[in-house]
């Protein structure tokens, strides 16, 4: 339990390995941490496809933890992510979800960078102080990686190498995004949950088919399937679906067709530690960027896409299926985020959550660790990895 005293140092996490202690999920103390050592630490996260800023001059806001960051496709090709943050005073440089220019410049003082963000000048810079030089203040590069397509950064210097870090991912990515990663945008839903950003990344497979309805009545628990762990902490999920019949509860079970020619239909979840999802079910291939906004709110964008070699129709399908299946209001999904927020809720009464479903012994799981499709116990080594990171003992 953390002490009321705010210092974070003396909490003792539970010596039982199935417990997490219910505080850190809605603690200041503690979300503070979680910025500098995992959302500011050695850990990747993902934050666009190409295909969302496809030409040259295409830029993309987003955040890392709070910190605002900027994706731009350089005129060189090249796509770079900088802190979203003016050299010169901090000011934010853009606002804007996306967009495109030549140029970047700063609104308080028109400082003005290129593409690949060198400072190209400023106003009154013969006015500067003495030995002022230009290249000392480009924007800030984070180290940036991508794979498929997707594009993924770190402020720190210390965070593994990428392919270390994707692992054991990588051949399940590449299925999701259409084994090339040739998407094309088709485009969001956004939502904010009542929750931490824990609880929202704390989903498995147990609950499936007891808390949503259409698990039941699509009879999607049924499918065959499995989940594993990787040694960074990743979550893969993968259930074979097969062609669906016609369910009486829909009044057009079209929507649950798998039509994609190239894929068996699937649902095929990858949990990205710390906070990043992709996800290929049925014929919706869709990205989801999740940002903390604080202890208690975590804003989720939801990103859809086609494959740039899909006909006009399964275009089209693909965009009514994601917008009726998978979303935030998605006849699949819809029950989640009532249950993020009343997880969120519960979790300022005191003592420990537990993990049961899966859980096989005392002891600490070992990675990789196959699970059954429904087991809960995974997200145990998730909790693992987020406990060392924290620097949290166990008492």
């Amino acid at each position: 339990m953390l002490a009321r005293n705010g210092d974070v140092s003396t909490l003792r996490w539970p010596s039982k390995f199935n417990e997490v202690p219910k505080d850190v999920f809605n603690r200041e103390d503690v979300y503070r941490l979680e910025l500098e050592r995992i959302f500011y630490g050695p850990e990747w996260h993902m934050l666009a496809h190409r295909s969302e800023i496809a030409k040259a001059g295409d830029f993309k806001t987003a955040t890392i933890g709070q910190a605002p960051v900027l994706i731009v496709h350089g005129d060189d090709g090249e796509i770079r992510v900088f802190a979203n943050s003016c050299t010169h005073r901090a000011t934010q440089l853009k606002t804007c979800a996306r967009g495109n220019g030549k140029e970047i410049e700063c609104p308080y003082h028109r400082w003005l960078f290129n593409n690949q963000g060198d400072l190209i000048g400023a106003p009154g810079m013969r006015e500067f102080k003495q030995g002022f030089r230009r290249e000392d203040y480009a924007l800030r590069k984070l180290r940036t990686a991508e794979f498929c397509g997707i594009v993924f950064a770190t402020f720190s210097d210390d965070a593994p190498a990428f392919d270390d870090y994707l692992g054991e991912t990588r051949p399940f990515i590449a299925k999701a995004v259409g084994g090339d990663g040739r998407l094309k945008l088709l485009g969001y839903q956004k939502v904010s949950f009542a929750s931490n950003w824990k609880a929202y990344a704390d989903n498995e497979g147990y609950h499936g088919p007891l808390l949503h309805t259409a698990f039941q009545m699509l009879k999607w628990s049924t499918s065959n399937g499995a989940q594993f762990m990787t040694s960074h902490a990743h979550k893969v999920n993968h259930i074979e679906l097969g062609q669906l019949p016609d369910f009486g509860p829909l009044q057009d079970s079209s929507v649950i067709e798998g039509r994609d020619p190239k894929l068996v239909p699937v649902n095929l979840i990858i949990s990205l530690f710390p906070l990043s999802l992709v996800i290929h079910n049925l014929d919706v291939i869709n990205l989801r960027y999740a940002f903390p906004v604080s202890p208690h709110e975590t804003e989720v964008h939801y990103a859809y896409f086609a494959h740039e070699d899909d006909d006009e129709a399964l275009v089209r399908h693909r965009i009514r299926q994601g917008s009726n299946l998978q979303g935030p209001s998605g006849f699949i999904s819809l029950e989640d985020g009532a249950v993020f927020n009343r997880i969120h809720t519960g979790s300022h009464t005191a003592g420990n959550a537990e993990f049961q479903k899966g859980v096989t012994g005392p002891g600490p799981i070992a990675t990789p660790f196959n699970l059954g499709k429904g087991d809960e116990a995974g997200n145990l080594i998730r909790w693992e990895h987020y406990r060392q990171a924290m620097g949290f003992e166990r008492g």
